[in-house]
């Protein structure tokens, strides 16, 4: 590629959906504005490839190049900026704030959850140590002026995959997908409204439940998702698919490495599977999830995302390459595979003393009957995105909770506030 690869994400069409990140952390004490920027301006030091504003070369291709401006932080409005606009300095980031949140706004081209999550410790991190006066234990943290580690900064290439046969392909079986939903969400504006509700759980409860029944965190939460949806979806829809994105970067040798690199995992469930034995389905999801990741199964989906960026180079002029890039999105066409519902696990977080002043982790991206799960120390947390009203779901996924006695505390809904891109 001719350009870096957080570069290819911004010729992405926002006309209906965002390609950014908000990340939600509730603090335990009430966030103080002016130490929140501080500590954001000296957190920023230690990322300089988030520290970045966009140009267009003379082939109409975006680039990236150092912004030594202040990052932004303001309060939590409903007219919140865009990114990469003047009202941000022109940062592809910025924070905002209310009450005990913290709201971090980070473009999804510079990253993914994978890489997103270490810049916003960094920056809990130093507003702790200020507000509170501490030098807090949190040996898991990237400290503001530690080097960056040896991969960090490394980009996926093709030369990391090996050149193999996939040793296993899953057959899908054609799950539904929401597109009355979806539709309504996206072009009728009496039914649109983007929205989360979030809940939170003790670590060992769901732990517990996922060993006792074969499963893992991820397949846990993907299971009940699906025993909700088989409550209340019509029953002419003989199957229920779940979607859980994968980042293949460790497998390609480059763990800490920021970039958004995903590839996606399916498993479908036929409904009379969904009344059975819950150690068969986690033992069936856990498995399908653990072949699918292999990096000799997921290595095809690797090479179209960084052949589509090498052709997109080879086209000249801003709006033929952003054409282009839409025009053979690969998460659309007659190739395309989606699940029902979507759910992502991005690991557990480290962040020691930290933790004791941070109440909830909640990450917040656009989509439908989308899952976010995220894990701090002795907590784990789940949003779920709807792009309309989805109280329905959200009534049948506690239900199952309640059936099977996994204590939760639930808030919500709320607006998504989700912004985008200003080039």
């Amino acid at each position: 590629m001719k350009y870096s690869f957080d570069t290819y994400r911004l010729y992405q069409n926002e006309k209906i959906f965002s390609y950014t990140i908000r990340i939600k952390v509730t603090m335990k004490d009430e966030v103080d504005g002016e130490i929140l920027r501080n500590a954001a301006n000296v957190a920023i030091k230690r990322y300089p490839y988030l520290s970045v504003k966009v140009i267009t070369r003379a082939d109409g291709a975006y680039d990236l190049v150092p912004n030594d401006s202040e990052v932004v932080v303001i309060p939590t409005s409903d007219n919140l900026p865009n990114l990469g606009s003047e009202e941000v300095n022109k940062h592809l980031l910025f924070l905002d704030f209310e009450g005990r949140d913290i709201y971090f706004n980070i473009s999804h081209s510079l990253c993914g959850g994978h890489g997103s999550f270490p810049w916003v410790m960094t920056n809990v991190y130093q507003y702790v140590k200020e507000k509170y006066g501490i030098e807090p234990d949190a040996p898991a943290i990237r400290k503001p002026g530690s080097p960056l580690l040896k991969n960090e900064i490394t980009e996926p290439s093709l030369d990391m995959i090996p050149d193999e046969p996939p040793i296993y392909k899953y057959e899908g079986k054609n799950p539904p997908m929401m597109i009355r939903d979806y539709m309504n969400g996206m072009f009728n504006p009496f039914k649109r409204k983007p929205n989360y509700v979030e809940f939170a759980f003790r670590q060992k409860d769901i732990m517990e439940f996922a060993h006792k029944n074969d499963s893992s965190v991820v397949s846990v939460f993907i299971i009940l998702m699906a025993k909700a949806l088989d409550k209340i979806l019509p029953r002419k829809y003989k199957v229920i698919g779940a979607e859980t994105a994968n980042c293949p970067l460790g497998e390609m040798g480059i763990n800490d490495a920021h970039a958004d690199l995903l590839t996606h995992i399916f498993v479908d469930y036929e409904r009379e599977q969904l009344k059975g034995d819950m150690e068969f389905l986690g033992t069936m999801t856990r498995g399908q999830i653990m072949l699918q990741k292999d990096i000799l199964n997921c290595q095809e989906e690797i090479r179209r995302i960084i052949k589509l960026y090498e052709e997109t180079d080879k086209i000249t002029g801003n709006k033929n390459k952003a054409k282009y890039i839409d025009e053979n999105n690969l998460n659309r066409g007659k190739d395309a595979r989606h699940g029902t519902f979507l759910c992502n696990y991005t690991g557990r977080m480290d962040w020691g003393e930290v933790g004791k002043y941070v109440e909830a982790y909640i990450a917040i991206i656009e989509g439908h009957l989308t899952m976010e799960v995220t894990s701090i120390d002795n907590r784990i947390f789940l949003s779920i995105m709807y792009l309309i009203d989805g109280r329905k779901y959200t009534k049948a996924f506690i239900d199952v909770l309640n059936e099977i006695s996994l204590p939760y505390r639930v808030k919500g809904p709320y607006p998504k506030n989700m912004v985008r891109h200003q080039l």
